[in-house]
């Protein structure tokens, strides 16, 4: 019972290459308890992300106020509703219940976990005597631009770890989307027939697009490797050089998600200056990003050259 335990656990991970070490010791043991309870219930994931995106809402309003109980209590609702984020995705790799519309709730609800604690943090600032009481516009332009920023950083860290997923474990082991397969399935659907699933793919088509646009040179490799690799299988002497190169990335792409972003909004919250984690995000974290996007893509021009010198012939020529 217990090994069969421990080899489904194993199975509901995604990669040792890009998993944390927060993770691996605390989120993923909870989400596997929380995966395998639901399961036997016939909880879909999709199911559990709405859950996550109700306690991740909760959680912002409870950092609008400035009572110290109120504000632990938002930060035990943000923890548990990423419990349930990293459940989602377990739970999907246990039971093969995948499909693009999981992808995009998995990435709206964070994106609406934060949204309510940007806006929870700025009313309590405005509402706080003190220079930002006295310049509304300050706190809400610095929470704009650290949204946006925020966005981004996401956005490059996914971009990244499911391509490195994509050479590593190939089309099965990632989430990685063709924009032209997305924008020709888009054009094809029925706003009539298909209204919902034509709005979520409008806004997933957007995000695709907006990766696909900030990283050329990776985009460059993509084309390359399927002009190089007809069957979209990489020579196993690519797969191997790649992962090299780009697993000491993934730390970055960690940072840039869940973990560190909220110990530095819990530090900011309990020394009673959280307007500090928008300077973080718009400094640190942007800094962070800025420097895995330059080595990133790099590694992918070094490969291109590689590929294109015939250094990588596929494993059949």
């Amino acid at each position: 019972m217990f090994q069969d335990l421990k080899s489904q656990y194993r199975q509901s991970l995604k990669s040792s290459d890009t998993e944390e070490n927060i993770d691996l010791a605390f989120y993923r043991p909870l989400g596997f308890a929380w995966a395998y309870l639901f399961r036997r219930l016939g909880v879909t994931p999709n199911v559990v992300t709405v859950f996550s995106i109700f306690l991740g809402v909760g959680a912002g309003v409870c950092f609008y106020y400035q009572t110290l109980w109120i504000n632990l209590l938002g930060m035990f609702l943000l923890v548990w509703a990423n419990t349930y984020d990293s459940c989602d995705g377990q739970l999907a790799r246990l039971t093969g219940n995948y499909s693009r519309l999981g992808r995009i709730l998995d990435g709206l609800s964070g994106d609406l976990w934060f949204a309510s604690i940007y806006v929870a943090i700025c009313l309590r600032m405005v509402h706080t005597p003190g220079f930002f009481a006295e310049h509304h516009w300050v706190i809400w332009t610095l929470a704009v631009a650290a949204g946006i920023a925020h966005g981004k950083q996401a956005s490059m860290a996914d971009c990244y770890r499911q391509f490195h997923l994509f050479i590593v474990k190939g089309a099965a082991g990632s989430e990685l989307e063709n924009l032209n397969q997305l924008e020709q399935r888009y054009r094809y659907m029925s706003w009539k027939r298909q209204f919902w699933s034509k709005i979520f793919l409008h806004f997933y088509v957007g995000y695709t697009r907006g990766q696909a646009k900030s990283t050329p040179t990776l985009q460059q490799l993509r084309t390359v490797m399927s002009e190089t690799y007809p069957d979209g299988v990489p020579s196993e002497a690519f797969r191997r050089d790649f992962r090299a190169s780009s697993r000491p990335l993934m730390k970055y792409t960690n940072i840039l998600t869940f973990n560190w972003r909220t110990i530095t909004l819990f530090i900011t919250l309990l020394a009673g200056v959280p307007w500090v984690y928008f300077v973080a995000e718009l400094t640190v974290f942007f800094a962070i990003m800025y420097y895995m996007k330059y080595r990133h893509e790099a590694i992918c021009r070094h490969y291109i050259a590689a590929i294109r010198a015939g250094q990588y012939p596929p494993d059949n020529a």
